[in-house]
């Protein structure tokens, strides 16, 4: 299989990068895939070449990158559980962070022109105001926040020097699935709300862990901002067609610009399945903050971008279908 249009997505075989190579190669694109499979999936994997590469490993990775003739990075290689990093931050920063620099000294050394970062709103912290704009102050809380901030902060500073065009997108929950069934939501270990929840309706699936009930608000559950992995995808390519159009550089939230507690989240998986989710509390998380919503008005105005899957009955449907949970297809031929 060969590449076309150079591009490349490291972490392609992971939840968000597979889904953003199945939206290339639906426009026609053949991505260079680059995955070690520590939590990626081979099978996913379908849409373009696999270079079984560690990010760390920066000749192999500029030969791969030279060898495709690789002029754009899509880069979601990471780490990302905030808990997780809190209990093995070092981790974080030696994957994250020592995986960036050997990713952009690759990129220098193949004349990589255009790189978009996968980033996240886990580098704003606990926000003094909700929604959160762009300008919102960057206070992580978390080495796997503080490890993408360190990212950003790397490539403005090579780009700018190396005169590479760039898109910063700081994600809010991704969640849900490709409504055709190609890729399902799928990590090891699982960690997120919303698979977690639905394995919880089924009688062999373990309680669902509730994490906090004493938050400030509404419920006394964490409240996030869920965005549907298809918009998610969708907002890349648009910055994608906007750096390879105008140039330049981009920093944009991409969420839904609404906000879900958990609870609400545990009631619309319910009303989906039609079962009930098992459940157990426990204490809050290290790292939690109480809210984050994004304002996404700068991604509508600068590249067009519309979270329209992403109310979550939608993103809860579309999980629950990736699942294989029959009561979702009877429940919406009914």
């Amino acid at each position: 299989m060969t590449v076309s249009n150079g591009i490349c997505v490291t972490g392609g075989a992971g939840y968000i990068g597979s889904h953003a190579c199945y939206a290339l190669g639906t426009e026609g694109r053949a991505p260079l895939v680059v995955d070690n499979l520590t939590t990626g999936h081979q099978d996913a994997v379908r849409w373009g070449p696999l270079a079984h590469i560690d990010l760390r490993d920066t000749p192999q990775l500029t030969e791969a990158l030279c060898k495709h003739n690789i002029r754009t990075v899509l880069h979601f290689a990471a780490s990302a559980y905030v808990g997780d990093s809190m209990q093995d931050p070092i981790s974080y920063y030696d994957n994250n962070v020592y995986g960036m620099i050997s990713l952009l000294q690759a990129c220098l050394a193949a004349g990589v022109r255009r790189f978009i970062l996968s980033s996240s709103c886990a580098t704003y912290g606990i926000p003094q105001t909700v929604p959160i704009a762009e300008t919102t102050p960057q206070h992580p809380i978390s080495p796997y926040g503080q490890s993408k901030l360190i990212c950003e902060t790397m490539l403005r500073d090579v780009a700018g020097q190396a005169g590479m065009d760039f898109a910063i997108l700081r994600y809010f929950n991704a969640a849900g699935a490709d409504p055709s069934g190609a890729l399902c939501e799928k990590h090891s270990p699982e960690t997120h709300l919303i698979p977690l929840a639905l394995a919880a309706t089924l009688p062999q699936g373990d309680a669902l862990a509730l994490f906090g009930t004493d938050y400030d608000t509404a419920d006394g559950t964490c409240v996030r901002d869920y965005i549907h992995v298809s918009d998610l995808v969708r907002g890349h390519l648009m910055a994608l067609a906007h750096l390879e159009k105008f140039g330049g550089s981009l920093v944009l939230n991409l969420g839904s610009g609404s906000g879900v507690s958990n609870m609400q989240v545990i009631q619309v998986v319910e009303e989906v399945t039609r079962a009930k989710v098992k459940l157990r509390k426990a204490p809050r998380r290290q790292g939690d903050p109480p809210k984050l919503i994004a304002d996404i008005d700068q991604a509508r105005e600068v590249i067009g971008f519309d979270p329209s899957h992403s109310d979550i009955h939608t993103i809860v449907t579309d999980a629950a279908r990736s699942f294989g949970l029959l009561k979702v297809q009877n429940a919406k031929s009914a």
